[in-house]
């Protein structure tokens, strides 16, 4: 059957066998991809992130993603520095975590990321002096109240964005690595947004998506700079996650609790530069990268000017 097959191919024209070979390697590269997506996300094992260190730093810790990962972390043994504004939510985290893994360390540190940051890194460096830091995660972060256009952004906001988002993850980063360099290892996770990455623009929420870019294209270097040093650098890119920074309450197939998200994103440390660890959101991923991007600028703008339209009525209720 296989000769004949063979045989009856040989004497179909040129044109023909061209078509059938660019078919036959287009199947071959898409069964490759959908069995290397099967293994990355459902099959490969996580590393053991107490190997790059005893402790992990996470700023943000006190709600959403970062405290998802401050409990996951705890739970593989790591000893935690938790760096948030709030000294309240940091003892009520801080307890929580204790009360259900009572062998977890933990220090807390005060910090203002829209205030004295330098001020407040030096106390960072301060609390993790002597501590064997092995994985760092960047999740500190903030977004607009609701979408507005660009010339509608106040001062305040546009100078925070920047500093929370780009000067904090910075600057945190540059008061960590150090010690791990000079132990060879360490695995460092800084959060982006499919904001930025997955879709190709985000209207309305233009210096938000820029902040994260700049996320994604530093952890790219980074890798690339530190691969060989023993040190792990990653930028995990999340869709929308039930937060409430995403205005989002209830979770769903393709919007995963906190918890969800940092369940599946602990299997990825280590690995690529560049992932969305929760596998719903891939096929999003995939479906975004399958249609024109007219078409999602043009669909992403009617969605933003709604955000936008709907946080206007709920300002115009607080003046009344």
């Amino acid at each position: 059957m296989v000769l004949s097959f063979v045989e009856n191919l040989k004497a179909q024209p040129f044109w023909v066998l061209l078509l059938f070979t660019a078919g036959s390697l287009s199947v071959l590269k898409f069964s490759i991809a959908f069995l290397k997506w099967v293994y990355v996300n459902f099959l490969r094992p996580a590393k053991n992130l107490k190997k790059y260190g005893s402790w992990a730093l996470v700023t943000g810790p006190t709600d959403g993603i970062g405290k998802g990962f401050a409990f996951q972390l705890a739970r593989k043994g790591l000893n935690l520095v938790l760096v948030g504004r709030n000294p309240d939510k940091l003892k009520e985290v801080s307890d929580s975590i204790q009360a259900k893994f009572g062998k977890t360390q933990i220090k807390t540190v005060v910090v203002d990321f829209s205030g004295d940051l330098d001020d407040g890194v030096q106390r960072i460096r301060e609390a993790i002096e002597g501590l064997d830091v092995g994985v760092l995660i960047n999740n500190i972060g903030i977004s607009y109240p609701y979408a507005r256009f660009f010339h509608e952004l106040d001062e305040e906001l546009l100078k925070n964005l920047i500093k929370v988002n780009v000067e904090g993850t910075t600057k945190v980063t540059q008061a960590v690595l150090p010690g791990m360099l000079q132990r060879k290892r360490g695995a460092i996770v800084n959060i982006g947004s499919g904001a930025a990455i997955v879709i190709p623009c985000d209207p309305l929420y233009a210096v938000y998506a820029a902040t994260k870019a700049y996320i994604d294209q530093f952890s790219r270097c980074l890798y690339v700079e530190y691969k060989n040093s023993g040190i792990d650098v990653q930028c995990q890119v999340p869709l929308y996650v039930a937060t409430k920074m995403a205005s989002i309450r209830r979770s769903s197939f393709f919007v995963p609790s906190t918890d969800g998200y940092a369940q599946a994103a602990m299997r990825w440390i280590g690995y690529e530069p560049r992932c969305t660890p929760y596998w719903p959101h891939s096929l999003l991923w995939g479906l975004a990268l399958s249609l024109p991007e007219s078409a999602i600028d043009a669909w992403r703008l009617r969605f933003c000017l709604g955000i936008r339209k709907r946080g206007q009525l709920k300002d115009s209720r607080k003046t009344d």
